[in-house]
């Protein structure tokens, strides 16, 4: 993940917490906000940190990009860390996400693999590469589509976990998302991208929980400050 020389994390007004209890917790991160400390004493300001402040067992299992917002996993204690990661790779939690991307995405609904690879020379980019790419899934759905600012609002589902898979997916359809500098979207106050759902069986009670996070993003066409 690329960190800008002139980081400034969001201000520390304390964290969103969506769930908690003795075995798990679930926070919703700000965009602009690290989710794990970075490299160098001014980028140690980050969501796990200040959610460790209030739960000392807290353990991160996932991350988002700094540049999104929404839902992160935490793991209250190694023992709980290890299933819930566990639970991560055998894809025994579902997650959504909501974009905004530049055009009218057609069709509706459909499957995005592509293989995807670190693109070395220009890291912290990744790109698309068929003979050496690690298989690649993300499953869309249109939600909204404004024709003032010819943007769509889509859900995602990201069936593998690759670093900046939604965004180097949607710009490989040709529909990168607003906000999203690296990968050619239109300029936007931020990246367009949030994670809204998580969805498992308690590793412990085995009850099932949903958590959901509303998009903080405005109405499709305020969003999209330079329309193309």
């Amino acid at each position: 993940m690329s960190i800008p020389q002139s980081f400034h994390a969001p201000h520390d007004c304390g964290f969103e917490l969506i769930h908690s209890d003795d075995s798990l917790l679930v926070a919703n991160k700000p965009a602009g906000l690290l989710a794990v400390p970075g490299r160098g004493a001014d980028k140690q300001d980050c969501l796990s940190a200040r959610i460790q402040q209030a739960f000392p067992d807290a353990l991160v299992v996932h991350r988002l990009d700094m540049a999104t917002s929404g839902l992160i996993l935490f793991a209250r204690g190694a023992e709980m860390q290890s299933q819930l990661s566990r639970m991560f790779r055998e894809r025994l939690i579902e997650k959504r996400y909501v974009a905004l991307t530049s055009g009218k995405i057609s069709p509706g609904a459909g499957e995005i693999a592509l293989p995807l690879i670190a693109d070395w020379p220009n890291r912290p980019r990744q790109k698309v590469d068929f003979d050496i790419g690690k298989p690649s899934l993300t499953r869309y759905r249109l939600l909204d589509y404004d024709t003032n600012s010819d943007a769509s609002r889509v859900e995602l589902e990201p069936v593998t976990g690759r670093s900046h898979q939604l965004r180097v997916h949607l710009m490989a359809l040709g529909h990168a998302i607003v906000g999203d500098e690296l990968y050619g979207g239109r300029p936007a106050e931020r990246l367009m991208l949030h994670a809204c759902m998580l969805s498992f069986a308690h590793p412990l009670a085995g009850q099932s929980l949903t958590l959901a996070s509303d998009p903080p993003f405005r109405a499709l066409t305020d969003a999209i400050l330079s329309p193309a």
